[in-house]
């Protein structure tokens, strides 16, 4: 849904905020940050595949395990006529779209509506609703076989034209294919008329998020090196297992770094192609374990000769910020879990052989942190530890490109901060500056805080930072509004912070709010107001469930809270995803999935200046199933003319949008 977003506060407010706030949050009253070396990460291009190979060989032997790269690696378009095209606008109704984080940047979802129709992906399946007849008027399955039930898919369309995004599993630990390799299919589908696949993309990896500015997609995804380790040998040490899996990485050709790409054009031609050495780049520090690439497709022009156009870099990442002149790709930290340790092949081994133990965590006392397997032991001295990965400090990475050229982006620059990414929201482009909010954690809860960092958006240097936000506590939600910013962490109770970020060089903590519970995501409202979905706590930190709130923050020095809504026992899937959430801002009418033990539906809200009011609750109806009933959970909501219509994964339902009375139930399945 597209809204209005008005800056929360005047430069006049802001202009009479004093110096009260504590430097322990960072207020006026504290120096500026000194700076900080965070290391060079520019990306230097490739010379040649010689160059490439020689580089990604000597990243990834140093940095591969016994257990091999394991740990978590986190046509031409039918135009229409003037006058079909002005019949069209006429006709369309007015309507909400996807709750984006920038204004004119779309991002995928599970449905879109162009007001005439409601597109739907779900188990491998696309399906076209005519909103005015509210039926199904045409469908197309994408997958074959068993590849349909329980695939995850969004959609983006631009016009007549929609791009499917279909997710493989995550890589996980790929060593020895202890999981499969994520499938991921990104397929371009004609909507006029009978809907018809023009082409599908299959890219090496798995897909990370996708962003699209008119009607250009640039979809980002993460691979690993293709390479096969050898299977450990009977009584194999772990100095064993790493030499060999060394040995294998060291003698891998370049092909296994370079993401491949297969397209399959509508009449079934398929074309094989890898991402050339010399579009590959990589920072001055990098693993040679990952790599991103950004494919970029044209809807307006499906899939040409050129592909994808792809570009990669030797460099992870998850976290995917775009607005209408930047993609930004931030990887944060690596999450560390238990490494399973692979069974060694032993020729005679018994039918009841039982596989090793899980091996233990980085975290767990009885490991060394100084075990290293190429250490010999004295004589004296006991059998050597298991080798511990080095877990990597907290610190995030972010590469920024610019889109506002057809074909490939540009790089332009990188960055580093200290620290953890919530989500993209917390990260935030503005007047020629990049706002970036972090936790860092060191592993204990008590030493952890928050920082906002401020880098040039052309070179990503780091220009300035508050930090010290919600010491003990990490954040649970950020938004940045023009040259305010709005910061929530949480342990116990749930500081929401404002802050001043109109002088880059010295942004400063204005006014800080507690109250229990926790906002997880951030809606700017009407002028000074800002909107918070969450959930209730105990003093204690114990979650109660559901929280609607609407802040008043038109005094950055004292925001308060003017209204909350609660729900007992509940929790709300647009506490971790924006799109679940709508607000048309020319009624004030909000709604959000809510989830109870005995309850599923959509509570509908009318938010004004003044307050949340309860207007009442959208359920689906009750579905049976082999002896058991249930009710459909809802999943996202849109206003479409004079009708509110909500999206479950068995159905589409059609409420009238002032009374709520049930109009039309449209099954899915």
């Amino acid at each position: 849904m597209k809204t209005l977003i008005r800056t929360a506060v005047t430069a006049a407010a802001l202009a009479t905020v004093t110096a009260a706030c504590t430097s322990s949050t960072g207020g006026a009253s504290a120096p500026p940050p000194k700076a900080t070396s965070l290391g060079a990460i520019r990306l230097v291009a490739y010379s040649s595949c010689d160059d490439a190979l020689s580089g990604l060989r000597e990243k990834a032997a140093a940095n591969v395990t016994a257990y091999g790269f394991g740990g978590v690696v986190p046509l031409a378009v039918a135009e229409d006529s003037a006058a079909t095209s002005k019949a069209r606008v006429a006709a369309t109704p007015e309507h909400s779209t996807t709750n984006v984080h920038e204004a004119g940047v779309d991002e995928p979802d599970l449905v879109k509506t162009d007001g005439n129709r409601v597109i739907t992906v779900a188990d491998g399946t696309l399906r076209i609703i005519d909103t005015a007849t509210r039926k199904v008027t045409a469908s197309l399955k994408l997958t074959e076989g068993e590849g349909g039930p329980g695939v995850p898919a969004d959609l983006l369309v631009a016009g007549d034209r929609a791009l499917v995004l279909m997710r493989g599993g995550d890589i996980m630990y790929k060593a020895r294919s202890i999981m499969p390799p994520g499938d991921t299919r990104y397929v371009v589908v004609d909507l006029a008329g009978e809907p018809k696949v023009l082409s599908t993309i299959r890219a090496q990896g798995s897909y990370v998020d996708a962003r699209m500015v008119g009607s250009t997609v640039r979809l980002v995804t993460r691979s690993q090196p293709e390479i096969a380790f050898p299977e450990p040998k009977q009584n194999a040490t772990e100095a064993d297992l790493l030499k060999a899996n060394r040995e294998a990485v060291r003698s891998a050709p370049v092909d296994s770094w370079l993401p491949k790409i297969e397209i399959t054009d509508a009449s079934g031609t398929v074309t094989k192609s890898s991402v050339k050495c010399e579009r590959v780049s990589h920072p001055a520090d990098y693993t040679g374990t990952s790599m991103l690439t950004v494919h970029t497709v044209d809807l307006a022009q499906g899939v040409t000769a050129a592909g994808t156009d792809p570009i990669s870099l030797a460099a992870d990442g998850d976290v995917v910020y775009g607005t209408g002149q930047s993609l930004y790709v931030a990887s944060n930290p690596r999450w560390w879990f238990p490494v399973v340790r692979p069974m060694p092949i032993v020729d005679d081994a018994p039918a009841d052989a039982v596989a090793p133990a899980v091996e233990p965590t980085p975290d767990d006392p009885a490991v060394s942190a100084s075990a290293d397997p190429t250490v010999k032991p004295t004589s004296e001295a006991p059998a050597p530890a298991e080798p511990t990965p080095t877990i990597p400090p907290e610190e995030t990475e972010v590469h920024r490109f610019d889109i506002t050229h057809p074909g490939a982006p540009a790089y332009v620059a990188s960055g580093k901060v200290g620290g953890r990414l919530l989500n993209q929201y917390s990260m935030s482009e503005y007047d020629g500056h990049l706002r970036i909010a972090t936790t860092q954690d060191s592993g204990d809860e008590k030493t952890s805080s928050s920082t906002v960092h401020v880098l040039r958006a052309d070179t990503l240097a780091r220009v300035g930072e508050v930090g010290g936000l919600g010491k003990g506590e990490r954040i649970y939600s950020v938004r940045f509004i023009g040259p305010i910013g709005y910061c929530v962490t949480f342990r116990q109770v749930d500081p929401l912070y404002t802050l001043d970020l109109r002088d880059p060089a010295a942004p400063k903590v204005t006014g800080e709010l507690k109250i229990t519970g926790y906002s997880a995501y951030l809606h700017p409202g009407s002028e000074g107001r800002l909107i918070g979905i969450g959930q209730e706590a105990s003093e204690q930190g114990r979650t109660l469930g559901t929280q609607v709130s609407l802040f008043d923050v038109s005094d950055p020095a004292a925001p308060r809270r003017l209204s909350q809504l609660f729900q007992k026992d509940s929790g709300s899937g647009a506490e971790w995803n924006p799109h679940a959430f709508l607000y048309w801002p020319k009624t004030g009418l909000s709604v959000i999935p809510l989830n109870k033990v005995n309850e599923s539906g959509a509570l509908v809200l009318q938010i004004s200046d003044a307050g949340v009011k309860e207007l009442g609750m959208i359920k689906h109806p009750t579905q049976r199933q082999e002896g058991y009933s249930y009710q459909p959970g809802i999943e996202r909501s849109m206003v479409i003319g004079d009708s509110l219509w909500t999206v479950s994964y068995e159905g589409v339902q059609v409420n009238d949008l002032t009374t709520l009375s049930s109009q039309a139930w449209i099954p899915l399945r």
